[in-house]
């Protein structure tokens, strides 16, 4: 098994690569860790002998920069996508860059984690949660918490303008009664900070600089295991998920191999590959990794993608207004 980035990409810029090359195998364009990437590829391999992937990883926004230019220059590489969250692919579907397949595999999922006409489907439960310090005075357990006194100064969390999954966030809580955009505003008057990504948030809550943070929860939870003073917090009031959805290009030149390869992601075979690596799977009636609570009493809260990609320009200017441009 290898990763052709480097190859692909050298070829590309000279103009070598000629279909052939690569009709052959299936091409995965994906934003997962490359661990998390080869791991992925070495089980549907495994479970679809004579089928190869080549595959490319970079963080979502940049392999959608590489799609794009690569449609528009009439040469879409990429058979199948592997990205962070919904709302991204639905802006592809929009645009009419996605081929709508509908697996028999979505019997075994809930219906709000896949698209009614098939363009992509969610493969693992990514949920953002609260993240403390284990020498905090306040055991949080709801958001509104973040809000109180007790933490006062001592917040911190990714920023929107920076992570696709902070943006989700804040559209997910925005849009639950109760919270809001005045409770962003809470957060802020409380000298809550919002900057970068979530490695930030984590090191500066693992280190002691914040006790408290918004995050992810598999990094928080990994980080525990290997000894970090960290606890995770799934909020009363629901959390957020982006879910790592995989759907098929219509300019895809391996179709059938693109199927089988949705179709694994979403078997339990599939799900269990994900829960090895560490994440919740969005297929029913699979457990969850060790160092999670049960299923039933994590609640996840509702967005719409289409919403979601409608409001977004709105939203990221509403947070800027309140935090800044960081």
């Amino acid at each position: 098994m290898k990763s052709f980035v480097s190859v692909l990409a050298g070829a590309l810029a000279a103009g070598l690569l000629s279909t052939a090359a690569y009709a052959e195998n299936l091409v995965l364009y994906t934003s997962q860790p490359n661990e998390d990437a080869q791991a992925t590829v070495d089980a549907f391999e495994a479970a679809n002998p004579g089928i190869e992937v080549e595959w490319v990883r970079e963080g979502t926004t940049k392999i959608m920069a590489k799609l794009m230019a690569e449609i528009e220059a009439g040469n879409p590489v990429a058979d199948v996508l592997l990205i962070a969250d919904t709302v991204t692919m639905q802006r592809l579907k929009e645009a009419g860059h996605l081929a709508d397949y509908k697996s028999p595999e979505a019997a075994s999922y809930d219906a709000s984690l896949y698209d009614a006409d098939g363009a992509y489907y969610s493969t693992k439960m990514i949920t953002t949660g609260i993240v403390y310090n284990t020498s905090a005075a306040m055991k949080p357990a709801g958001w509104q918490d973040l809000s109180k006194p007790e933490a006062k100064g001592l917040v911190t969390m990714p920023s929107p303008l920076t992570s696709g999954a902070a943006l989700i966030h804040a559209q997910t809580l925005t849009g639950i009664e109760g919270l809001g955009w005045d409770y962003y505003k809470a957060l802020a008057a409380n000298g809550a900070t919002a900057a970068g990504g979530n490695g930030g948030v984590l090191k500066a809550v693992a280190t002691g600089e914040k006790a408290y943070g918004m995050l992810v929860d598999f990094m928080a939870i990994r980080e525990k295991a290997k000894g970090a003073p960290v606890e995770f917090v799934f909020p009363a009031e629901g959390v957020s998920a982006v879910t790592e959805p995989v759907g098929i290009l219509k300019t895809a030149k391996n179709v059938e191999a693109a199927k089988k390869f949705v179709d694994f992601l979403l078997s339990e075979e599939g799900q269990k590959t994900a829960v090895k690596m560490g994440y919740i799977p969005a297929r029913n009636g699979v457990a969850l990794p060790e160092g999670y609570p049960a299923r039933e009493t994590i609640k996840v809260l509702p967005v719409n993608a289409a919403d979601a990609v409608k409001n977004s320009d709105a939203d990221l200017k509403t947070f800027s207004g309140i935090f800044g441009t960081n």
